[in-house]
């Protein structure tokens, strides 16, 4: 094989790989990190919400708070309600968290481990249950435990109280 043919081959898996990630979105991601035999079940989705946001997300969507329907306005109205509370935590740390848990996609729901195996799943960014989330609810935000600035919020007054921040949290929690 002769270099400019290795090169073209190369150019092209780089293209392919490329169209894999852009064309990948956070509903497959999630469903990639559940046992093969989960099944992936999520609320109604706008075109907005489908995918997980990107850099250059629509921001037209709102949510029922009031901020910029992507991932990156969420989380900074979060901190802003967040600092206003008293309730400590970063972007980084918020960031890290809801990729791990929902991949950035608000209507993920998990039903396969043992909080749906008794009746109430993890909802939302931060996978939050019910309960956690009535318990930990902060005022100023939905009472809706998928809505994503008041899922966000919650959790990291939860983390707060059990772990000190959402940034010590590294695992499910």
């Amino acid at each position: 094989m002769t270099a400019i043919t290795a090169n073209r081959r190369l150019a092209r898996l780089r293209t392919l790989a490329l169209t894999g990630i852009a064309t990948t979105d956070a509903a497959t991601v999630a469903l990639t990190l559940m046992p093969a035999s989960a099944q992936a079940a999520e609320a109604p989705q706008t075109a907005h919400s489908a995918s997980a946001p990107s850099r250059d997300s629509h921001t037209d969507s709102k949510a029922s708070t009031g901020s910029a329907g992507n991932l990156d306005g969420w989380i900074k109205q979060s901190l802003s309600i967040m600092k206003e509370k008293g309730i400590p935590g970063s972007y980084e740390g918020l960031h890290r968290n809801i990729m791990r848990e929902s991949s950035g996609n608000p209507n993920a729901q998990n039903n396969w481990d043992v909080n749906a195996q008794n009746g109430i799943p993890s909802k939302g960014l931060l996978q939050v249950i019910e309960p956690t989330f009535k318990a930990y609810h902060v005022d100023g935000t939905a009472n809706s435990v998928t809505d994503p600035v008041a899922n966000i919020t919650a959790a990291a007054n939860y983390a707060a109280d059990r772990y000190g921040s959402i940034d010590n949290v590294d695992s499910a929690y």
